[in-house]
């Protein structure tokens, strides 16, 4: 009685910050689906004349009427059918050179017909992603909006679809906000659209919504949890069947869809080193929902990350959800492959997919490859701490990660933010995620990417307040790239903490464009970074209670803060990779680093 207790005060908490009518279907992989990616119409509205009237009063018979002029003698002063069209998934600064820079609202349109089934089902569109603000438009009617760049939603359509002809039209805007999440100062370019699959999915009129299977907090082989239903027969017999481990689980949904799920059973444990998933089946009446996961227990204890009881060292790398041989957002399982997969060729076993939830096919990818993910919300310098407003988008962007992400084996570590300055609003804003996060899912381990505040000339102290709740110490540092200290710096330096906690080095780097060559003081030679990792992975080796690092950063990514002339060309050159895919002598230090790092 008191884990269902527990259970059911979990989902009203998740329910709180995930509106009733948009409640997020997960693993949208496994169900049966109708993709929308290709070329949309489009309409570039940097005034919002397809929304606000000339009062700046949203208009009744805005662009998303997608109107057609009766006769000759109307009036209307757009038209979808005779724009432009853009690729989606995709952002638009890409793929038109006059909207590189362009921030603002664009509309799409896509028509699409859509053959019922002979049985009564449900329909939902579900968005991967929309940057950043999302107005959504079914034949004319609105059906939701959404907030936030980088997290799904989707709305039920089931009532307003037609078999022929129905036009779907997205109001994008990407414009940035001093109460945003990010707010207007990030150092990553601010793509805009549709940059994630849309898709639509079909259900049952009684479906699984979402599921909850993972290993107890702290066990090997009891999976506990929960599956919610979603529909009007909520009380049902459930069966959780994982064919390869011989389970055949049987449970019961009370009069709210939710129904528990405790099991003990023998495991394959998932690990770098053989990141074993299993087939899960969860079965309803005629609905079927099919997934793969892998189970493993993530803890930490003193100055350790344990992995399965056993130390846990976190060779890593930091990535931008970006491809820099197109210039542009990245989006699908081929990207995630070329990603991924150079950050396996570097060597490692952890990624940090910095400074929001990257898309789907990274952590499912990371999944199969093995690698342990640090996943974040874009929590980013400095926002409006005392403005409950911004918390509460804070916290729908943090619920709307954890649940598309919380039965991925990869995921060990929800980041809480990122260099984030000292304050008691800030801590008192920062900590309420950390609690909202111990809710939505306690098996995880907790983290935020701190700055150093403390320090004398040889001496760096990690004493950042937050870190009291937090289950690892993330920490950027720069030493020999930004401030009066040079790469040598490194050789005198030591490091304190004030707590009993494992520490992650979350971002170093240095910048270098490939090609530049020169002494290895000269700034932005490859030498220059070459000779900072020397330096740095010297002085890491030597804090006692370092267990993993993500320098700054896999490849060279775009960014509107870099503007010189001939060296970054609005590119960020901290890259271990260039914009065209060369390795810079620096990525062999790491790589080799890596090959030789172990626990003393």
């Amino acid at each position: 009685m008191k884990i269902e207790m527990k259970i059911a005060t979990l989902f009203l908490f998740l329910q709180t910050f995930v509106s009733a009518q948009n409640t997020l279907i997960t693993n949208t992989d496994n169900r049966s689906t109708q993709s929308l990616n290709g070329k949309w119409k489009i309409i570039v509205d940097p005034y919002e004349n397809g929304f606000y009237n000339y009062r700046y009063e949203e208009s009744a018979a805005g662009y998303f009427k997608n109107e057609k002029a009766a006769d000759p003698s109307q009036l209307v002063e757009y038209n979808f059918d005779a724009s432009d069209e853009l690729y989606v998934p995709g952002d638009w600064n890409s793929q038109m050179e006059m909207l590189k820079w362009y921030e603002g609202t664009i509309w799409y349109k896509r028509s699409f017909d859509y053959k019922k089934s002979e049985k009564q089902k449900r329909v939902f569109v579900y968005f991967g992603a929309v940057n950043y603000k999302a107005h959504i438009y079914l034949n004319g009617k609105k059906i939701g909006e959404h907030t936030g760049g980088f997290t799904p939603f989707n709305f039920e359509i089931t009532d307003l679809l037609v078999e022929k002809d129905n036009y779907l039209v997205v109001k994008a805007d990407n414009k940035r906000s001093k109460d945003g999440v990010p707010t207007l100062n990030t150092d990553w370019w601010n793509y805009g659209g549709l940059t994630r699959d849309v898709q639509l999915i079909e259900v049952e009129n009684t479906f699984v919504q979402d599921t909850y299977i993972q290993l107890k907090k702290g066990s090997l082989n009891e999976i506990s949890g929960w599956v919610q239903l979603n529909g009007a027969n909520k009380s049902q017999k459930i069966k959780v069947c994982i064919p390869d481990a011989k389970v055949d689980f049987e449970t019961t949904s009370d009069a709210l869809g939710l129904a528990p799920i405790a099991i003990k059973t023998k495991l394959i444990l998932w690990s770098p080193e053989n990141p074993k998933l299993y087939k899960v089946l969860v079965i309803v009446g005629n609905d079927t929902l099919e997934d793969q996961i892998g189970f493993r227990c993530i803890e930490t204890k003193g100055h350790d990350i344990l992995l399965n009881k056993k130390q846990l060292l976190l060779k890593g790398i930091c990535i931008h959800e970006e491809v820099p041989t197109r210039g542009a957002r990245a989006y699908s399982m081929e990207d995630a492959r070329l990603l991924l997969g150079w950050a396996k060729e570097l060597g490692c076993n952890y990624v940090r997919l910095a400074h929001y939830p990257h898309n789907e096919n990274m952590t499912r990818l990371a999944d199969q490859l093995g690698l342990v993910v640090w996943s974040e919300i874009p929590v980013y310098w400095t926002i409006e701490w005392s403005n409950p407003l911004v918390l509460e988008n804070a916290k729908k962007q943090l619920t709307e990660m954890i649940t598309r992400d919380k039965n991925k084996a990869s995921v060990m570590i929800w980041s809480m933010a990122n260099e984030t300055p000292l304050s008691m609003p800030r801590l008192t804003f920062l900590k309420a995620l950390v609690d909202a996060t111990r809710q939505l899912d306690s098996t995880r381990l907790i983290s935020a990417a701190l700055e150093i505040h403390t320090s004398d000339k040889n001496t760096m102290m990690i004493d950042d307040p937050l870190g009291a709740y937090l289950d690892v110490l993330g920490c950027n540092e720069y030493i020999g790239w930004y401030g009066d200290k040079t790469p040598q710096a490194c050789d005198s330096i030591s490091w304190t903490t004030k707590y009993n906690k494992p520490l992650v080095i979350s971002e170093t780097g240095a910048d270098a464009a490939f090609g530049m060559h020169g002494a290895n003081n000269v700034r932005f030679t490859e030498e220059y970074q070459e000779n900072y990792f020397k330096h740095q992975l010297a002085m890491l080796q030597r804090i006692p209670f370092l267990r993993g690092v993500s320098p700054w950063v896999l490849a060279d990514f775009r960014s509107p803060r870099r503007p010189l002339p001939s060296i970054q060309n609005f590119w960020n050159r901290k890259g271990l990779i260039s914009e065209h895919g060369d390795r810079k002598k620096a990525f062999y230090v790491v790589q080799k680093f890596y090959a030789d790092w172990q626990l003393k």
